[in-house]
């Protein structure tokens, strides 16, 4: 039989979706207190000037809360908010009709703005400082260009790569925040209002272990919520308590430490080739990953775990790796014996 608590969210007329899950307001907006302190005072300060938001830098791991930010920057500052894609923006000509339709005040919002092309990038610094661009005319012998003035706006660039933005980019960005990793009570306090706008009980040492393995991500937290949903409401269960979460997350692969089975092929990757190190072709090819996922998914929760460290050689298993590898290998003895 299934719980009434959880058969609600099956109704005709549908359950919250994930537009309601993002914060409304910086107000409502939990962690990285900082960041949000110097938007609000930026926000302010333009507003106090009569003038656009200076233009905005964000960078940080995927799923910290990046886009979410840019929405609730464009509702302080009461200004449209345009998105697009650094992969999407193919050309001048695909950003041309862009800029021209904005008007005073508005955000263009690039997300993976690091992924945008050389030529496009350029494209944007006289857009980003003199507010003005060069529309082509004609073609071949009797091609030229019309400069054309653009109304002020407030361009936000979001990226997981800030490095692989050139220095003259980077420069025209006037407000550069990073986002970090959450602890885990901020996690637990997004876990309890995610669970409260979809209507689910959660106790309190399940968030408990929900914050502690969801890799300091608040999309990952948000995720493994969802699937201990579906686990309670198969199991009936009145609410998500610590044995549905203990159960889920085992059922998914995920360990004490947030690690999933590919982090731990990396582990044993590594471990096997001690004392010396790996580069990240080898280690892709070794458990059948792109360089790019194993760097930008994979990789930042092991180096903050502390279990693998970067040298100049390659990637190489740190002592905590070593230890965490050796006792994982006599617990999968000791479950194989049993």
């Amino acid at each position: 039989m299934v719980s009434s608590t959880f058969a609600q969210l099956n109704r005709p007329d549908g359950g919250p979706d994930e537009t309601e899950l993002r914060p409304q307001s910086l107000d409502e907006f939990i962690g990285q207190e900082r960041v949000v302190e110097n938007f609000r005072i930026a926000v302010q300060a333009a507003r106090m000037r009569g003038e656009p938001l200076d233009h905005v830098l964000l960078s940080g791991l995927p799923g910290l809360g990046k886009t979410t930010l840019c929405m609730l920057l464009a509702r302080e500052c009461s200004a449209r908010l345009h998105v697009t894609s650094g992969p999407a923006l193919a050309r001048p000509a695909d950003l041309a009709g862009l800029l021209t339709s904005l008007e005073r005040g508005d955000l263009l919002f690039i997300d993976e703005v690091h992924r945008l092309p050389v030529a496009v990038e350029e494209y944007l610094y006289g857009a980003m400082e003199d507010f003005v661009v060069d529309v082509p005319i004609d073609q071949g012998l009797a091609a030229r260009t019309v400069r054309l003035p653009l109304q002020p706006f407030t361009l936000v660039g979001a990226t997981t790569r800030e490095g692989r933005l050139t220095a003259a980019f980077r420069g025209r960005f006037g407000i550069h925040e990073k986002l970090e990793p959450y602890p885990p009570s901020h996690l637990v306090q997004i876990l309890r209002r995610t669970a409260r706008i979809l209507r689910i009980e959660l106790t309190a040492a399940a968030a408990e272990q929900l914050a502690e393995r969801a890799r300091g991500t608040p999309r990952i937290a948000n995720r493994l919520l969802r699937r201990l949903r579906d686990l309670a409401q198969v199991r009936g269960a009145p609410s998500i308590d610590a044995a549905i979460a203990h159960e889920g997350l085992a059922r998914l692969g995920i360990d004490d430490l947030g690690l999933e089975e590919t982090d731990r092929r990396i582990l044993a990757l590594l471990n096997r080739a001690l004392p010396g190190t790996l580069g990240l072709k080898t280690i892709g090819a070794g458990i059948g990953e792109a360089e790019e996922t194993i760097e930008e998914v994979y990789e930042p929760h092991l180096l903050r775990l502390e279990l693998i460290r970067k040298t100049a050689r390659g990637r190489e298993l740190t002592q905590r790796g070593h230890e965490w590898c050796v006792a994982h290998d006599a617990i999968a003895e000791a479950t194989d014996e049993s």
